[in-house]
């Protein structure tokens, strides 16, 4: 289903070879041009519909595992109970992304789109009301499976229905799901739970997603059913990539929780995970019509793109998670008081990803250098955050922010352009499936970075601390004699002073800890970008907007 028609690749751009007989099928998936309606209102309805849709996926996963302390008391569930209700909704995510690009061109594009909008929608408002664990596991998996699955069909709409000059503003709506979805997850998830309770927190999409569903039933047109595909259905590749992904994310979201290696269940779902994977890449290198063609990874520009995308989640949705931690163990804050920074890295980029969409659409704008112009802008916001102290407060990382916005609508975009630029008419649905589900890897992957990372250097900078003053004992008792004094007011006994004294330093060797460990974070997440900086000096090659005219590709 995500096609483009060869007439409506770009001139100048390279011309791929077509595929060989045995994925003929997949061309004929193809409806001809003149199945596809005239781009107008209609489709632009429909459109707005799918992209409801998807950031609503976003909502669903952001809001819930914000408030996870909040579902968790809620419905009496324990914190192990928790994490596996998020490695299971997570879990089912990457693989609905995975596969959802096949069935987008088997069931149809607009059938696709509805029934798992519908379903993301009905699983939420049955969570709260699940009567036990058992229940509750299997609808946040539905949840988590219609909301993965809904996400890489908006970049099919555009890339079918939008005409070649207007593509790029279609992978502008598209990046809104990757920037502004997760940003307007944060303030979403503060005021479901303030004003709705553990029932706000499941069904704040529900009334979104039925307007989302009216629309793409009103927007987007009616294709045949291609159920012939099923001829060339590849089980074996879905039986092993659904296993193999379930044990590797499951894994990744319970690793620090299970504490890594020693845990038995870790390696057994790590290195089990492992092995059916590489059973499934070798599956889908030799099937004549696989889901992943791993072939197309031999194209600089895609390699690049799969990279980018893992790259770009990470760093993004760690630009956001990581003040948000910060602010909760350092002054209590609560997600709504964090809001305000979510909203002004998500309302600029309704501006901004039109703008830059204008830009990239002139010839004489090479993306590469637009990529690397956000990547520039998001490093600098990480280098000033990595100066972080426990004073912050949310107005701190305002400027911070705001430069992040700019350089997220810069760095997506381009690497959009990149995905697709050269990408021939059957391999789309190829295209999106690693794409996508690359890009839910990595949302899975910053969790486990900030988990693991982030317990490790906070151990690393509390021992430090500890072991510096075991070497200056007049310096800590001093420490602990000026506390006590401070507390002579409110606690009369001077034991009582003493016990108070040392739990209020403690407070405060674990808030130095946490706040030289987000600045570690931050130091991470600043050279993750600038190896992507490098890596893009060296890897993709010139591409040009939609529909211009241009001379042959070159670097």
């Amino acid at each position: 289903m995500l096609n483009l028609q060869a007439n409506g690749l770009p001139r100048g751009m390279v011309q791929l070879p077509s595929s060989p007989p045995h994925l003929a099928h997949e061309q004929a998936a193809v409806p001809p041009a003149h199945a596809i309606p005239p781009f107008g209102s209609r489709i632009v309805v429909g459109m707005l519909g799918m992209l409801l849709a998807v950031i609503m996926s976003a909502v669903n996963l952001y809001s819930t595992d914000i408030n996870g302390a909040d579902i968790q008391g809620a419905m009496l569930f324990g914190s192990d109970e928790q994490a596996w209700s998020k490695g299971i909704f997570e879990a089912a995510m990457v693989i609905g992304m995975t596969f959802a690009p096949w069935c987008a061109v088997t069931f149809t594009l607009r059938r696709m789109a509805l029934w798992m909008t519908g379903a993301m929608a009905l699983a939420g408002l049955f969570c709260p009301l699940a009567p036990n664990l058992p229940i509750f596991y299997f609808l946040r998996g539905v949840q988590g499976l219609a909301g993965g699955a809904v996400t890489p069909l908006l970049i099919t709409v555009a890339l079918r229905y939008c005409p070649p000059h207007y593509r790029l503003y279609g992978f502008a709506a598209y990046a809104l799901s990757s920037n502004f979805g997760p940003n307007m997850s944060l303030p979403i998830a503060g005021w479901s739970s303030d004003y709705g309770g553990v029932f706000g927190i499941f069904w704040n999409i529900i009334p979104f997603c039925a307007l989302a569903m009216a629309a793409i039933a009103y927007g987007l047109p009616r294709d045949p059913l291609r159920l012939d595909r099923f001829k060339g259905f590849d089980l074996i590749g879905v039986i092993l990539g659904a296993v193999s992904l379930a044990m590797i994310v499951t894994a990744a979201t319970q690793g620090d929780r299970l504490n890594w290696f020693d845990s038995p269940l870790f390696a057994f779902l790590s290195v089990g995970g492992g092995i059916l994977f590489v059973l499934f890449l070798l599956n889908e290198w030799f099937h004549p019509a696989p889901i992943f063609k791993l072939q197309i990874l031999a194209r600089p520009n895609f390699l690049f793109s799969v990279i980018g995308i893992l790259v770009l989640v990470v760093v993004f949705l760690g630009v956001v998670v990581v003040p948000l931690h910060f602010l909760g163990e350092a002054h209590g804050y609560r997600p709504a008081d964090a809001g305000n920074l979510a909203l002004i890295i998500a309302l600029p980029q309704l501006v901004i990803l039109p703008l830059i969409s204008g830009l990239l659409n002139i010839e004489r704008f090479d993306c590469r250098w637009v990529f690397i112009g956000g990547l520039i802008l998001v490093a600098f916001s990480l280098y000033l955050s990595t100066s972080l102290t426990s004073e912050w407060m949310r107005s701190d990382f305002y400027a911070i922010v705001t430069l992040l916005s700019v350089g997220e609508a810069m760095a997506i975009l381009p690497l959009l352009m990149l995905v697709v630029a050269d990408m021939p008419p059957d391999d789309g649905p190829y295209v999106s499936a690693l794409f996508n589900s690359t890009k839910g890897f990595a949302s899975v992957l910053i969790g486990t970075i900030i988990e693991g990372f982030g317990r490790w250097r906070i151990g690393h900078h509390s021992s430090a601390l500890v072991s510096q003053l075991g070497q200056r004992p007049a310096s800590y008792e001093e420490h602990l004699a000026t506390l006590s004094d401070h507390l002579a007011g409110a606690i009369p006994g001077p034991g009582d002073r003493a016990d108070a004294a040392l739990g209020m330093f403690a407070e405060h060797i674990h808030l130095q800890s946490v706040t030289l460990a987000m600045a570690d974070l931050y130091r991470l997440l600043l050279i993750i970008v600038f190896a992507m900086i490098a890596v893009t000096l060296l890897l993709p090659t010139r591409v040009y907007p939609p529909r211009s005219v241009a001379p042959p590709l070159s670097r």
